[in-house]
């Protein structure tokens, strides 16, 4: 389970973020590449979702991670 105590410092800042237990699979990247983004340390969000979709898509790439990085109580 993500830990927003734990947030890759690239986050932007929102609901959904990534944390350090990221393993840079880039599978996120792959299923919402509008919302998600790679860089030094793993991936990140880039832009919080803003339409049905994206947010769908957000939803799918967080129930989708391999190590559970990806968190929807952000702020």
């Amino acid at each position: 389970m993500a830990d927003k105590a734990d947030k890759n410092e690239n986050n932007v800042p929102g609901k959904f973020y990534v944390d350090k237990q990221c393993i840079e699979c880039g599978l996120c990247n792959g299923t919402a590449p509008d919302n998600f983004s790679m860089g030094d340390g793993g991936a990140f969000v880039s832009r919080q979702p803003e339409n049905d979709e994206e947010l769908s898509l957000a939803n799918e790439a967080k129930d989708s991670c391999p190590v559970q990085a990806i968190g929807d109580d952000g702020e």
